[in-house]
């Protein structure tokens, strides 16, 4: 959403939280995402629109139900960190969840098929049991408010928060639009009061949802909506088009949680949670029927009797049958004996039977004209005896049916259920809590554990059978316990062969990612440089780890310097890596100060190999003999010893003939190169 224009975008709310920018924004307050400066951690905060914190009332209110979230701990609640005002306007700081809304999802995807549609409100049910627990009522569940984070955790957020913005509003219509009216449940809609059956009527219409992919009332206005909350069943799912099979038994799981009458739902999220339960357990068995777990969930809607007793009875009266003497006229139909006090219903008036008619009597006359009848007194005993017997006899007959009926009744009863106890609700029970409710059920219980992302250690993740399944008496269950995360060390991979490294990391159940490779001047090839985890770090099984791996050195291409300066060949040779060693020679063809040879001089090295450079000194100098004088086949012979070659040239003038070596060039005591020719002037 954008934050263009926004005064809050850019702001440091209450010295603390930098706001960076908005994430959404409702009816009652606009999210932000912000950073904690003082925790240099990423929050979300939800700020109440200006003038929701004017009323005094309010404000008390708003800090209470805040400090209420936040004592509530779950791994499917969005943590609260902090709650206060900046400028008059109340605000939350609360976990931030990166992911999608359970909105989104449904936009996109519904309907969902069933054993999704149970894996996503299972942890949100959890989530309300645990608020149930500690006395916390939701009053807003909706898909807008459950969170499906990127790493696939589902968490619920604003705990607290409906019922402090309702102090807030003043007429049914603002209280109806505090949260999404397709979801408030009848009682709210009329009273205005809410408890944990809310939140499951809440939860339930979420899943009918979920299922349909449609809203179970629909209307044009708010109102109307809430009309046919209050006056209308939600309907079976079943009776709609969706992703899968709808067995009979959540269809009663649905319509249960939905029940208009509050006291024919779940008692509160936690019995709601252990339905759900048994449901998925049910789908997983892939049963497209269970007659039983059918009936159990239907039990709460079947047992409100309150539209079939006459107006004014209370609901709680329960139907007797007056059972008359032997010999007695029968008496009238079932009444109805009230409870808590209430004047009972008196049953229809048995009026007496007529007196027989006697002949001759007029009309109006009284045709009753008893005469004196005489019995004797042995007559009247014997009459009165087996009366009396006869009386005995019925009474024995009913007390025989009674106790028949009441030995089947309870011979029933022990087989149907007397011998079987519900296994108790264990999830998120610490371990030896768990084992002391087990034992108070007289059951055993065996403990398995089991790493969770999700359940903190040591802390019950669920149970087999699941809870609320019938188990005998004295029997035994499983529970799984959290380990909490699975992680493993990383292992210490630095300087080892990339094949053994690779095995390290196997061994660690950790999976070896893509392997660089990169020049080293001082690492053999093969040997692992780097990896992407520092030794030891706590790691998911199977992570990803990268290595880098040696290349060994990096090769130098040699440039050859043959014939060019020997002060520049290593200068250059020196800035490449090399170490240059330089020699130095005589040389009749090569320049001083020139590289006379190069070894090596092609090819590739690398850093710090050592390449000789022969530096030329230029020629050998020899000075020239004076062979001034002496005739021309002596100073030959002269210059040859010297290492010179000769040549003869006349002088230019007074040339005479005679042969003998005026002077030399070069001249006599001079130096010249080895082998350079020296020519002889001759007169």
């Amino acid at each position: 959403m954008t934050s263009v224009g926004d005064p809050l975008v850019g702001q440091l709310l209450d010295g603390r939280y930098q706001i960076t920018h908005r994430l959404a924004r409702g009816g009652m307050a606009t999210v932000y995402i912000a950073t904690d400066i003082r925790l240099t951690r990423t929050v979300a905060v939800k700020v109440m629109h200006i003038g929701l914190g004017d009323d005094a009332e309010f404000a008390r209110k708003f800090d209470h139900e805040a400090r209420s979230a936040a004592k509530l701990s779950h791994p499917n609640v969005v943590s609260v960190f902090d709650q206060g005002h900046d400028d008059g306007r109340p605000y939350i700081v609360m976990e931030y969840v990166e992911g999608r809304t359970l909105r989104d999802i449904l936009n996109h995807e519904a309907p969902l098929p069933p054993e999704r549609a149970l894996d996503i409100i299972e942890p949100v049910l959890g989530a309300l049991a645990a608020a149930h627990e500690a006395g916390l009522v939701h009053r807003d569940v909706k898909p807008e408010n459950v969170l499906l984070s990127e790493r696939g955790q589902i968490k619920v957020v604003d705990f607290g928060l409906a019922k402090a913005i309702s102090a807030q509003t003043s007429t049914a219509t603002q209280g109806l639009l505090i949260g999404t009216v397709s979801y408030l449940p009848p009682e709210l809609v009329l009273s205005g009061r809410a408890g944990p059956r809310s939140d499951v009527y809440s939860a339930g219409v979420v899943l009918f949802e979920m299922l349909t992919g449609r809203k179970p009332h629909v209307g044009d206005t708010p109102i109307q909506v809430a009309y046919a909350h209050v006056h209308n069943d939600v309907p079976p799912p079943s009776q709609f088009c969706t992703a899968g099979q709808i067995p009979p038994y959540l269809d009663a799981l649905v319509t249960g949680a939905t029940a208009r009458n509050p006291d024919a739902r779940p008692h509160d999220g936690k019995v709601f949670l252990s339905q759900v339960r048994r449901v998925r357990a049910a789908l997983r068995d892939g049963l497209p029927d269970d007659p039983e777990l059918t009936q159990d969930l239907s039990v709460l809607q079947r047992s409100d009797l309150s539209a079939a007793l006459p107006p004014g009875v209370d609901p709680n009266a329960e139907l007797t049958q007056l059972v008359p003497p032997p010999g007695a006229p029968p008496v009238g139909p079932p009444r109805i004996v009230q409870q808590r006090g209430m004047t009972p219903t008196s049953p229809p008036t048995v009026r007496d039977a007529p007196p027989p008619a006697v002949p001759g009597a007029s009309a109006g006359e009284s045709s009753y004209n008893p005469a004196p009848t005489y019995v004797s007194g042995d007559r009247l005993a014997s009459r009165r005896d087996r009366e009396g017997a006869r009386r005995r006899r019925g009474w024995l007959i009913v007390l025989l049916v009674l106790m028949l009926t009441a030995i089947a009744a309870l011979a029933g009863w022990y087989l149907t259920e007397g011998r079987f106890t519900a296994t108790p609700a264990l999830t998120a029970l610490p371990q030896t809590e768990a084992a002391t409710v087990a034992q108070q059920e007289g059951l055993q219980i065996d403990f398995v554990d089991r790493f969770s992302e999700t359940v903190a250690p040591g802390l019950v993740m669920d149970t087999d059978p699941v809870a609320g399944t019938k188990v005998p008496d004295g029997g035994s269950i499983t529970a799984v316990v959290s380990k909490g995360p699975e992680r493993y060390a990383m292992p210490k991979v630095v300087g080892l062969g990339q094949a053994a490294a690779a095995a390290a990391i196997k061994d660690a159940n950790l999976t070896l990612g893509s392997v660089d490779q990169s020049f080293s001047p001082k690492v053999a090839k093969g040997i692992v440089l780097s990896a992407s985890y520092a030794p030891g770090a706590k790691l998911k099984s199977g992570a990803t780890v990268e290595l880098t791996v040696s290349k060994g050195p990096q090769p130098i291409k040699i440039a050859d310097y043959t014939g060019k300066s020997a002060a520049t060949a290593k200068a250059a040779l020196t800035e490449a890596g090399f170490k240059v060693k330089i020699t130095t020679a005589n040389s009749d063809t090569v320049t001083k100060g020139a590289v006379i040879s190069q070894s090596p001089d092609k090819g590739t090295g690398v850093k710090g190999d050592s390449i000789t450079v022969k530096e030329s000194l230029g020629p050998v100098m020899v000075t020239i003999p004076n062979v001034r004088s002496m005739g021309v086949d002596a100073a030959k012979k002269a210059m040859t010893a010297a290492g010179f070659k000769t040549k003869v040239q006349a002088v230019a003038v007074n040339y005479i003939g005679i042969g003998y070596v005026v002077y030399s060039k070069p001249s006599a005591k001079s130096e010249a190169p080895k082998g350079s020719t020296i020519t002889l002037y001759v007169v």
